[in-house]
């Protein structure tokens, strides 16, 4: 028998492929063998499923009693049946072949079909158990999310949409950093990229709010074990964070006050202590008892005590510093951790700033209620290594303190009892300071200044004194420095300008001369509104400008350039003199005080003492008085005690001298004598 031409091949192929590809059952069987009669031109063709037949059964189809062929459908030692074709009075070899290319196009198809039938399959049974863990996924309370290694979000279950207010569509595609809140977003790291990390975070709501979350990271991998992302799962823990910063707060902080209790106060004083051991530093701790609160609590009750508790806390939290650690002992005890300290004396600076604080009364529910203090100081390294030990012996000074003041009046006390006596000589000349202010113990002496070339008195220095009733006259060198340090020279200051044109009133009265009365001022009364606080006091007492000279020193002018020249331009704009007190022992820049709108330059006495024989003195000397001239400034020496260093200076060009060779600082009515004497009045 002929082959088939190509077309009907083809035709028929395509049949066979889509009766496979179409039907099932009895009809696929039907079609099977329909094409295995049409391509054999048998009037009978049968397609014979292999569940069908039974094996012995075949031998007896293809018998030679009737004409017929039996063609095996197999693929790779899989049978899928059999081909029968029957019908015909004679089958060749040609018909066997032809039904066996049948057959063995039909497996094929066959193999093809059921492989794709397993695929499907498979994928489906894939696809339910991926909606299956979606659905366990989505059942969750806990959030879980992935992404990939850069921090892309690749998937996100039902839980995050919850927890986030996110749906999936609005999160997927973003980066992970859109949640964060303001947090370290560095995303890689070799234990992110290992898995396992386990940690507390701070997350953002879609609706704008932060709260606490359990962050636990696995890795994502694939079929070969190769990192592709991370697995994330977090859970809203905001509540026990809550509850826990509950806990720490009673455990940490006193309820009443809200100040840190003893336990954490000596937490942050050892943690303290080791950067003042690193940087060297001084620390103290100073143990606060108050004076007179048991008897207020007693007789006004506990609310009224609590309520003063709360105000000291206050009071005591604004005069320090923010680094300065205060802590509530309980009762009536507090504590103060001092260390970015270069002085121990400092620590008794803070003390006093402690108990000025006090001395305002504390209103109370229409109480005028008044509280002192006992404060015991001890010092680290010398008195103690640790917080312990320094809060003890902190508190025995106290002790020492309310016994030296009967527990009554207020009191300070360093532990080192080397320490507490000079500390408390310290504090009574402070004491004795601010009596002295408000009791006028202070009183001006005049040194008269001296014009070379005439030999007149063209004006003096107003010099303070403090008259002690007990201890007499006290040294300017130990009270200014002190009133310096704790701000009371703004107050002597104030109160020397006062003098010192009250005096020039009373000169000017009794008609002696316009001569210039120079009134140091210090840094710290270098503000801008010194100017108006000149014109004023020029004003009340009827005094012209010219009575008036300020000292300045250098120190005061090389901070904030621009600020202190226009504050000087003020004071010159009312004709006030201006003279720059101990020039070349400070660090002024030439470029600036040719801009500075002074009249005179003060040589300081430490370059006067060595002339003439000392010859650094000299040429520093000789300079200062060539500079004043290209200037064109005055230049006053002070110090001048001898002959020899007039007759230097004279030659040298100086302007002007003050010093004992004339005279000692004079009361006003010996100044005036004087005065009147030199000018032949």
């Amino acid at each position: 028998m002929t082959l088939l031409p190509v077309s009907d091949y083809l035709g028929d192929s395509a049949a066979l492929c889509d009766a496979v590809m179409r039907l099932r059952g009895p009809a696929l069987v039907d079609e099977l063998g329909r094409i295995a009669s049409v391509v054999m031109a048998s009037p009978h063709g049968q397609f014979l499923p292999a569940a069908s037949v039974d094996a012995a059964a075949l031998p007896a189809l293809s018998s030679c009693d009737t004409p017929a062929l039996l063609q095996e459908i197999s693929f790779d030692g899989h049978c899928f049946g059999h081909y029968r074709v029957a019908g015909r009075s004679l089958y060749g070899d040609a018909d066997r072949r032809q039904l066996a290319s049948l057959a063995s196009l039909t497996a094929g198809v066959l193999q093809v079909h059921s492989l794709a039938q397993r695929s499907t399959h498979a994928f489906a049974q894939v696809e339910a158990l991926l909606a299956q863990q979606t659905q366990i996924l989505d059942q969750l309370h806990e959030s879980v999310l992935t992404m990939d290694l850069t921090g892309y979000i690749t998937s996100w279950n039902k839980g995050a949409e919850r927890l986030f207010g996110y749906t999936s569509v609005e999160a997927v595609g973003r980066n992970i950093l859109f949640l964060y809140d303001d947090e370290d977003t560095a995303f890689h790291d070799a234990f992110l990229e290992q898995g396992g990390r386990l940690m507390e975070v701070r997350r953002r709501k879609k609706s704008g709010e932060i709260f606490w979350a359990s962050l636990s990271l696995s890795p994502l991998q694939d079929m070969d074990d190769k990192p592709i992302g991370l697995i994330a799962y977090l859970t809203d823990i905001t509540e026990r964070k809550l509850a826990e910063e509950r806990l720490h707060h009673l455990a940490y902080y006193d309820p009443l006050t809200s100040l840190p209790n003893r336990t954490l106060l000596a937490k942050l004083v050892d943690q303290a202590l080791s950067v003042a051991q690193r940087s060297k530093m001084l620390g103290c701790v100073l143990f606060i008892d108050l004076n007179r609160f048991k008897l207020i609590n007693d007789t006004l009750g506990r609310r009224i005590g609590d309520e003063l508790l709360r105000q000291v806390s206050v009071r005591f939290r604004t005069v320090l510093r923010e680094q300065d650690l205060v802590a509530r002992l309980g009762g009536d005890e507090f504590a103060v951790g001092l260390f970015d300290i270069g002085q121990h004396f400092e620590a008794s600076m803070v003390a006093q700033k402690l108990l000025a604080s006090l001395v305002q009364a504390f209103l109370i529910e229409g109480h005028d209620l008044r509280v002192g203090a006992s404060i015991g100081i001890s010092v680290y390294p010398q008195d103690g290594q640790d917080a312990e030990t320094l809060l003890r012996l902190a508190d025995i000074a106290m002790y020492r303190a309310k016994q030296d003041s009967g527990g009554e009046a207020e009191s300070v006390a360093f532990y080192s009892h080397d320490m507490n006596v000079g500390m408390q000589a310290r504090m009574r000349l402070e004491t004795g300071l601010r009596q002295a202010l408000l009791e006028q113990q202070l009183l001006l002496h005049y040194q008269p200044k001296y014009a070379l070339a005439s030999g007149r008195i063209i004006g003096a220095e107003a010099l303070v004194r403090w008259l002690h009733p007990q201890h007499g006259m006290i040294p300017p060198a130990e009270f200014i420095p002190l009133a310096e340090s704790t701000g009371l020279v703004v107050q002597v200051g104030e109160w020397v300008l006062e003098a010192a044109c009250a005096q020039a009133q009373a000169w000017k009265l009794a008609g002696l001369p316009p001569i210039r009365l120079a009134v140091n001022v210090s840094a710290r009364e270098f503000t801008s509104a010194l100017p108006a606080r000149v014109a004023a006091t020029l004003a009340r007492y009827g005094l012209e400008a010219a009575w008036l000279e300020l000292e300045i020193t250098e120190s005061t002018l090389m901070h904030n350039i621009e600020r202190v020249i226009g504050i000087m331009d003020r004071i010159t704009a009312l004709g006030v003199a201006l003279s720059l007190d101990d020039f070349g022992t400070g660090y002024s820049s030439l470029s600036y005080l040719k801009r500075f709108p002074i009249d005179t330059l003060k040589i300081d006495r430490s370059f006067t003492t060595g002339i003439p024989t000392d010859a650094s003195d000299c040429a520093i000397a000789s300079t200062i008085i060539s500079i004043a001239q290209q200037l064109h400034h005055k230049v006053i020496a002070e110090g001048v005690e001898t002959a020899e260093q007039l007759a230097f200076l004279k030659s040298a060009g100086c302007d002007e001298v003050q010093g004992y060779l004339f005279s000692r600082p004079l009361p006003a009515l010996a100044f005036e004598r004087a005065l009147r004497e030199n000018w032949g009045l």
